[in-house]
């Protein structure tokens, strides 16, 4: 079956799609799988790409730039940039290169209905949740109130407009929702994932609020006597300038380009134009804002508790499973930072609670996933407070694809590692595309023919190839490195040994292919396993079997 993996697109979150590509190449099995790459840029357009537009470290990188001395995305480049080496890719050619799309991409436009959307009305099955579970999946206000309704949970909340929010008096306004939510108060905008757009304004100070509104909202306002906290535009040197404009085409903490001057509406594609309007319009307010900003922006109560982060799966019946959940601890919160550019946070499988509350956790996750449409897989966060509430928020419908990506930490708690954990999921996509009753006698034929090649496998298992390493970190990380390749290549079956010493050996098996020291693997080959863990894996065991 010809996959084709999107990733990239026009949302904030590309730079994370773009390592979820590199994952979804590396380890999609090569045994059942050709694998075809398509970057969508940040206009929209597809693109077919070769494996080395991968090996660089970032998107930013893999990016053709102009002379201007700024590093930028596609939108700030002519339109027809990326032409010659990309070559492009209408959606009436989709089925001509590829069977089946594996989504990789995040955030608005990516997993909101939209691309989902477009696959369905080109006859092209995809990877993950459908219209309706992706559509409420993006949205932070509709979420908060299907859960309530599905959970019967209650978390404080409210939202303001960005017309209202202009013409409110701030002052008071922040003076009622600290009323209202009292303090810390947690910002979102509602649209966004991977804690891009979150704020937490921790004190009573009006001016942290108001930038906290702002970096949500996607706005910057500009005043004649002062530019943040190094002074007058104008007392700026050529190098501070260049500097400042570069980080606003930060996706993550940047307000980035395009944006809009909202005086005139003119639009500014550059960072060098942005310059160059700055220092013609020193001495009057600039309000700029992102071409894709937010219109609404989510206000929360802080939640004291442990924080958690559980995956869902879903059998052939559309029963839904909750993984083991993962608490995220150490941090003082699990934002973009945290999660993607510091090794701060600490994980943990399970939650370091009772086994009531792990059930209570996967029960509440079960309900929210199943009650608000979404289907195949997700993962859904939250936190047991310390009366032991379980408070969900935010259904992650295409979690992130990086190898150590916390959904596939849970799925290799259950036996399936990364290879078979991406097998499952166009496996189980399939399934639920056939749901719809479009182009039915396609897609069942796709499934039959999967599901073939599996039991064939299954009745005549590939060569097991042995994996050995020794006592040290670094030869414990490059055997699992060597493991992965393995599985994806669908050739052998490979096995981890880990060997202690002359006498003593243990073959590792797939629950500990994540953790990260041979301290912690000896722990856990040591210990008893913790009986959350041992009854999931029971009660997921009819899914599993099909891929082991």
């Amino acid at each position: 079956m010809k996959i084709g993996i999107f990733f990239g697109g026009p949302a904030r979150e590309r730079e994370v799609s773009f390592a979820g590509g590199r994952t979804a190449l590396a380890n999609l099995d090569k045994g059942l799988f050709e694998p075809v790459l398509v970057f969508v840029d940040g206009r929209g357009r597809f693109r077919l790409v070769q494996p080395d537009f991968l090996n660089h470290e970032s998107l930013l990188d893999a990016l053709p730039q102009d002379e201007s001395g700024f590093s930028v995305y596609d939108e700030s480049l002519p339109k027809n940039a990326l032409d010659a080496a990309l070559p492009e890719l209408r959606p009436e050619q989709f089925r001509d290169y590829f069977d089946l799309v594996f989504l990789a991409m995040h955030g608005p436009n990516c997993e909101d209905g939209a691309i989902q959307g477009l696959l369905e009305w080109y006859g092209l099955p995809y990877t993950g949740p459908g219209l309706v579970g992706s559509a409420v999946g993006i949205n932070k206000i509709l979420q908060n109130e299907l859960i309530a309704l599905a959970t019967g949970q209650q978390k404080k909340t409210t939202t303001i407009s960005r017309d209202a929010y202009e013409h409110a008096d701030k002052a008071q306004f922040f003076e009622s929702l600290v009323a209202h939510l009292g303090l810390p108060i947690v910002v979102k905008a509602p649209h966004q994932g991977s804690s891009i757009g979150v704020a937490i304004v921790r004190e009573a100070d009006l001016n942290t609020f108001c930038r906290a509104v702002e970096q949500c909202f996607f706005t910057m306002s500009i005043q004649p006597d002062g530019w943040s906290k190094l002074g007058e535009w104008n007392d700026l040197s050529a190098e501070e300038k260049h500097n400042l404009a570069q980080q606003m085409v930060s996706l993550d903490s940047g307000i980035s380009f395009p944006v809009v001057i909202e005086q005139t509406g003119e639009i500014i594609s550059h960072p060098a134009q942005l310059i160059q309007l700055l220092n013609q319009s020193t001495n009057q307010p600039v309000n700029l804002s992102s071409v894709n900003a937010e219109d609404e922006v989510l206000f929360e109560e802080f939640i004291s508790g442990q924080e958690f982060s559980c995956g869902v799966i879903q059998d052939d019946d559309q029963n839904a499973i909750a993984l083991p959940p993962t608490e995220i601890y150490n941090a003082e919160a699990f934002d973009f930072q945290t999660k993607y550019k510091t090794n701060v946070a600490r994980k943990r499988i399970p939650v370091e609670t009772s086994l009531e509350n792990n059930r209570k956790i996967q029960l509440a996750v079960e309900t929210a996933f199943s009650r608000l449409g979404i289907n195949v897989y997700s993962r859904i966060d939250g936190f047991l407070t310390p009366d032991e509430r379980v408070l969900l928020h935010d259904p992650n419908t295409i979690p992130g694809m990086s190898p150590s990506s916390l959904i596939f930490k849970q799925m290799a708690e259950i036996g399936m590692n990364l290879a078979n954990s991406l097998t499952y999921l166009i496996r189980q996509s399939l399934r639920e595309r056939i749901r719809t009753g479009k182009n039915t006698p396609h897609l069942k034929r796709l499934l039959a023919n999967l599901d073939a090649r599996l039991a064939a496998r299954k009745a005549n298992p590939l060569p097991e190839c042995v994996v050995s390493f020794g006592e040290s970190d670094e030869a414990f990380t490059d055997a699992k490195q060597h493991y992965h390749k393995l599985a994806a290549s669908g050739t052998v079956r490979p096995v981890l040994q880990y060997i202690k010493n002359k006498t003593e050996s243990h073959e590792v098996p797939v629950y500990c292919l994540f953790k990260e020291t041979i301290a912690e693997l000896e722990a856990t080959l040591t210990q008893p396993r913790h009986p959350l863990l041992v009854e999931t894996t029971e009660r997921t065991a009819h899914i599993t079997e099909r891929y082991l």
